[in-house]
């Protein structure tokens, strides 16, 4: 079918004619035929969900920012590791990742000490339960709630049970 199948790829996101996503839609073709093809794609700018589906497989693909490759060994180090059958991630993109999840952690602001409340309240304990079982008085429980249900943005009204929600944040954040 196919007379010359290459090892390896180097895929510039964005391509001509148009400068959009031929680059990429030619790099997920590739995937898609043919799995064991390492592929390397090459961007001008951190675009996280342009190329996250084939990120997720992690194996024989690398995403490098150009103006992060200053040297020829650097390329030659990422196409070898791909070509090896590692990833290569340029360390912005891992950068963006991990900022971008702690953004959209709802969790992120509460302390250790209050996710461990908050995780006590969602098996069920009542604040004289979870001050049993921290070794804290009642009352610094209930601050810790009050802070829990502020961070989380969680205002008391007549129709909501804040516990409630904070709880469901909580396991749906788990």
């Amino acid at each position: 079918m196919h007379e010359h199948v290459p090892d390896l790829v180097v895929v510039d996101i964005r391509m001509p004619p148009t400068q959009t996503w031929e680059g990429l839609d030619a790099a997920r073709a590739i995937r898609a035929e043919f799995r064991d093809i390492g592929i390397l794609l090459l961007s001008a700018h951190v675009e996280i969900e342009t190329a996250i589906d084939l990120l997720e497989g992690g194996r024989r693909i690398g995403y490098l920012l150009k103006s992060r490759v200053l040297k020829v060994d650097d390329v030659d180090d990422a196409l070898q590791r791909i070509s090896d059958g590692g990833s290569v991630v340029d360390p912005a993109l891992v950068q963006e990742l991990v900022g971008r999840r702690h953004r959209n952690d709802p969790l992120a602001d509460l302390t250790p000490r209050e996710r461990e409340v908050l995780a006590l309240m969602a098996e069920g304990h009542s604040n004289n339960g979870i001050a049993t079982r921290i070794f804290v008085t009642e009352g610094a429980v209930e601050k810790h709630v009050r802070s829990i249900l502020s961070k989380l943005r969680l205002p008391a009204t007549h129709d909501t049970h804040r516990r409630v929600l904070a709880v469901l944040i909580f396991l749906a954040a788990r």
